[in-house]
């Protein structure tokens, strides 16, 4: 246990003294110049192959967690569900998760994982997620704002808990609407567009290519966009004794993380190198990349403790929760390992 405090109080002071001497040049952008743990640490990541965890399978391929003395190891999983329960067991040390309506209630048991850095952010403008109402609704003057859709049907995936009923939950909170104020109903994604066409409902709440099928049918008005500009419905986990027992291996992972991301930005999101790596751990298509929306990866890789809690509390006030009082954040974040990273790396520029 000394030993390893000491290996851990002698990381922090090189490490401000090299942030200390490039604060103030160039070369307060780029990373420090650390050097590796010797021998490598082993981290596992469980993660689920989409492109909003893209910031790990850059960081993996363009060796930043190698130069960091990681040696990590990426293992894929079919849902959040199935990373979280690695996590509680300890046997993955990482996991890619999303953070749905069930992860409040075991937070609030004690579930010991802690948010450790973003996945990717939903857009601030042009975001995919898109509320759609049926063309002859707004066309005859039934349906104007959003207040016009009290008591009617809306349709989305997944239902009670969900990503769809968060967004359809905060675009009602416009017009001074909950989720009892409408009927929302299940649907598949896929399904939704035949739904809006055969009037069984009155709006939807999708994203592309499923929104583009109903705009360009004409069977549909886009109501509402950028719902929610910034949101982080998917982030990376730590297991409680990751970070509790590897504080030095979590903080060089998120640090790989952030320098992965500031490789990701503008015209450098499909370099390459960033395709290459996008390619190896996703079903993605070069074509799909090139002509798809890319989603953003902060370079200061902030974690949005407010906009969580604002998950927690509509999810909470929807009745999707077994507690009633505001849950606290603590249980949830540990920002610590992001507010090192970034001063280390000196804060880059956003758009």
């Amino acid at each position: 246990m000394i030993g390893n405090f000491a290996r851990w109080r002698s990381f922090w002071a090189a490490a401000s003294l090299i942030w200390l001497a490039g604060v103030a040049g160039p070369a307060a952008a780029q990373a420090p110049a650390l050097a590796p743990l010797d021998p490598p640490q082993a981290v596992r990541v469980a993660y689920v192959p989409i492109l909003k965890f893209a910031t790990v399978y850059v960081a993996e391929s363009r060796g930043l967690f190698k130069k960091y003395g990681l040696d990590v190891k990426l293992d894929t999983v079919k849902s959040g569900t199935e990373a979280i329960a690695f996590l509680d067991k300890g046997s993955v040390d990482v996991g890619g998760i999303s953070i749905v309506a069930s992860l409040w209630a075991a937070w609030n048991r004690g579930l010991d994982i802690r948010v450790i850095a973003p996945g990717a952010l939903d857009p601030m403008k042009d975001g995919p997620t898109k509320f759609i109402v049926r063309k002859d609704l707004i066309d005859s003057g039934a349906v104007k704002t959003v207040a016009d859709l009290k008591g009617r049907r809306i349709g989305g995936a997944g239902g009670p808990g969900s990503g769809a009923e968060y967004f359809i939950s905060k675009a009602l909170e416009t017009a001074k609407l909950t989720i009892r104020d409408v009927q929302l109903m299940n649907i598949g994604n896929a399904d939704l567009p035949a739904a809006i066409e055969t009037k069984s409902v009155d709006a939807v709440l999708l994203s592309s290519p499923y929104s583009d099928q109903i705009l360009k049918a004409g069977t549909g008005t886009l109501l509402m966009q950028d719902i929610t500009p910034g949101l982080m419905t998917v982030a990376f986990v730590g297991s409680g004794k990751f970070v509790k027992e590897r504080p030095e291996a979590a903080q060089r992972f998120v640090l790989a993380m952030a320098e992965a991301a500031r490789l990701m930005q503008g015209p450098d999101y499909l370099s390459q190198p960033n395709i290459d790596a996008y390619m190896k751990y996703t079903a993605s298509t070069v074509e799909g990349l090139r002509t798809g929306s890319p989603a953003v990866y902060d370079p200061n890789v902030a974690i949005p403790v407010d906009g969580l809690a604002d998950l927690e509390r509509v999810h909470r006030e929807n009745g999707r929760t077994e507690y009633d009082k505001p849950l606290d954040m603590a249980k949830v974040v540990d920002t610590r390992f992001v507010t090192k990273a970034i001063e280390l790396l000196g804060k880059a520029p956003t758009n």
